[in-house]
């Protein structure tokens, strides 16, 4: 035997028991770092997998390109929109939708003026959809104004397709009486 362990016995038994307890812990410290790791890597591969990141890169990409509202299914609000409600603090999203939201007016009141009122619609309901949800109707009257323009394009549209219809009517009762 070693000078070491014949020469006190109770060091012999610190080294028996001691090793392996020290062994154990030094295993464990190891697995519960490799098990943190993994979990660490699963909650970023969620993240990832929920869309979040790929969302907010398609919006980037949008607003620099300034797809504000347009074209369906490719625009800044859409895609931020659909960020919030798997983030809802977002603030990136939320500083963009906010951001773009003048400019995007301007893009709905320019689609009423050149006569696509369907279009319109559709972006006047994206821009709501983000005003009472996320901006606490701070731009309510600028959204009024556009639906009451909205409305009026809509009104002088039903009016002219009246006019043609009463025009082709009456030339049509011209040509029957015409035949007789």
């Amino acid at each position: 035997m070693s000078r070491f362990l014949s020469t006190v016995p109770g060091r012999r038994g610190v080294l028996l028991y001691g090793l392996p307890v020290m062994l154990a812990l030094a295993v464990g410290t190891l697995w519960y770092s490799h098990v943190s790791a993994q979990a660490a890597a699963a909650r970023a591969a969620a993240n990832d997998s929920n869309g979040v990141s790929v969302l907010l890169d398609l919006a980037d990409s949008a607003f620099h390109e300034h797809r504000l509202v347009a074209p369906i299914g490719s625009n800044v609000y859409e895609f931020y929109l659909s960020v919030l409600p798997l983030d809802p603090g977002n603030k990136l999203a939320m500083a963009r939708l906010h951001e773009a939201f003048m400019p995007a007016c301007d893009d709905v009141e320019r689609e009423i003026g050149e006569g696509h009122l369907d279009e319109a619609q559709r972006e006047l309901r994206l821009l709501r959809d983000y005003d009472v949800n996320h901006d606490q109707n701070k731009n309510n009257y600028k959204l009024a104004l556009l639906g009451s323009y909205l409305d009026a394009q809509r009104t002088l549209l039903i009016r002219k397709h009246e006019a043609q219809a009463l025009q082709i009517r009456e030339h049509l009762t011209a040509a029957a009486a015409g035949e007789n």
